[in-house]
């Protein structure tokens, strides 16, 4: 085989959880009053268009998760021998943005580095000057043909995304019915074509210090802010929803112990409680080097063990909600009706108590996502957060605060980790607003008893 599937423990949880979602929806799918809040959802133009934008992060995700290493090239005829570079389909399938790396900086769409260099002139002279770059705009015999070449490119990239996305329009017209959906897929298939067509020639969002481009290293990022944003939910949500319901519902001792427990851990400053779990794991690592046959798989354990830190440590925001809310169904007249009839605690709870909870859940979980993709952000600026060789928004962040600081102020970097992270945040939000009012009972009686 030219490559070999490498299939690490992030990946292996992606897998698990895209299984469990294919389970649930078709759990979902068979049964009525679980698929009439979805429905709901599917009829609000701004969960639908929320849904799409971060229907293309998690496609980057994807393809980003889909990890290979290649065959190296051998005279002889001996065992095969696999690259120690580990990468991906995307990584693959966007080569010239992860290949074509220049000396240093470049500003966006530039022609030649944001460094002076001595260089030598036709005439022999040595003289100080910005040198061109070696792939950025290389195909253009002067600066001054830029600004048309930037223009056609982008218009004819365009024209193309916009056909394709009004044909996949077209083809789901009967499934995505709102205009505002179909108008958002064609617009973010032209803006996908414009910046492939782009892409492949110049340095769209500027290079970094070593030259790697920007646009790929925020593209990159993106996985690891979905792992850390679901990774961490999924370890949330157990704890939490367990240990809320029951304090709320059981009350007594059972109560008393679970507010102690998280109001000491609430006590506990959450990054010092971070960092010092993170820096044992990380000791762990660095005097275990034989558990990793790559770099990729050593950096690729810090970012799920860092999953699961924060999940074990933001649990309790949650938790204190869910007591709150099941405190208070808890005296509802239909609970009490139920418990006098004999009706067992167990049924209680996954019959009346969970599904008006259900709110709450969906958009503390989303929210806690938004605020997890931040934190990864904060953590990695103040060391503590993924390996500093894997790509991540907070790594961008932590390269670009000694950029802001020098003369002339680099800020391509930081801007770019800025606007991806706004984005992905800003359509998790809009979508968990949409889904709160979906399962929310009290907003949705109407139509329940219809």
């Amino acid at each position: 085989m030219t490559f070999i599937p490498v299939i690490l423990w992030s990946d292996a949880l992606v897998f698990l959880l895209i299984s469990a979602i294919i389970a649930a929806t078709v759990y979902v799918r068979k049964r009525p009053h679980l698929r009439l809040p979805w429905q709901r959802v599917a009829r609000s133009s701004v969960a639908m268009v929320s849904m799409l934008v971060l229907s293309c992060f998690l496609i980057i995700g994807l393809l980003d998760t889909l990890h290979y290493r290649v065959a190296l090239p051998q005279a002889g005829s001996g065992e095969k021998v696999y690259s120690p570079e580990v990468l991906s389909v995307f990584d693959h399938l966007v080569g010239p943005l992860r290949t074509h790396t220049e000396k240093t900086y470049s500003a966006p769409f530039a022609l030649h580095l944001y460094a002076k260099e001595s260089m030598t002139d036709a005439q022999g002279n040595v003289v100080r000057d910005y040198p061109r770059l070696q792939y950025g705009g290389a195909h253009l015999a002067d600066v001054s043909q830029r600004a048309a070449d930037v223009v056609q490119r982008a218009v004819a990239g365009l024209l193309a995304g916009a056909l394709v996305g009004l044909l996949l329009a077209w083809s789901l017209r009967h499934h995505l019915k709102q205009r505002a959906v179909q108008v958002t897929m064609v617009a973010l298939a032209a803006f996908i074509g414009a910046l492939a067509s782009l892409a492949v020639v110049y340095h769209v969002l500027g290079t970094d210090k070593v030259g790697q481009d920007v646009l790929y290293l925020s593209l990159k990022s993106i996985r690891t802010g979905l792992i850390i944003g679901t990774l961490t939910t999924l370890v949330t949500l157990p704890l939490a929803l367990f240990l809320g319901v029951a304090a709320g519902y059981f009350r007594g001792w059972v109560d008393d112990v679970i507010q102690y427990v998280y109001t000491v851990l609430s006590s506990i400053p959450s990054v010092l409680l971070i960092a010092a779990a993170v820096l044992i794991m990380q000791v762990t690592i660095d005097t275990h080097p034989e558990w990793f046959e790559t770099s990729a798989a050593r950096a690729d354990l810090r970012l799920v063990a860092l999953c699961l830190i924060l999940g074990l440590t933001s649990w309790t925001g949650l938790c204190r909600l869910l007591r709150g809310e099941t405190l208070k169904l808890r005296e509802m007249e239909y609970i009490q009706a139920a418990q006098a009839f004999g009706v067992s605690s167990m049924r209680i709870l996954s019959r009346h108590i969970m599904p008006n909870v259900m709110h709450i859940i969906l958009i503390a979980l989303v929210m806690d996502f938004s605020a997890l993709v931040l934190a990864e952000a904060v953590l990695s600026y103040v060391g503590v957060g993924v390996d500093p060789s894997m790509i991540s928004f907070g790594t961008m962040i932590n390269g670009a605060r000694l950029e802001m600081g020098r003369e002339p102020v680099v800020w391509w970097a930081l801007a770019s980790a800025f606007v991806f992270m706004l984005v992905l945040v800003l359509a998790a939000n809009l979508l968990a607003d949409a889904v709160r009012d979906a399962f929310d009972p009290r907003l949705n009686r109407t139509e329940g008893g219809a």
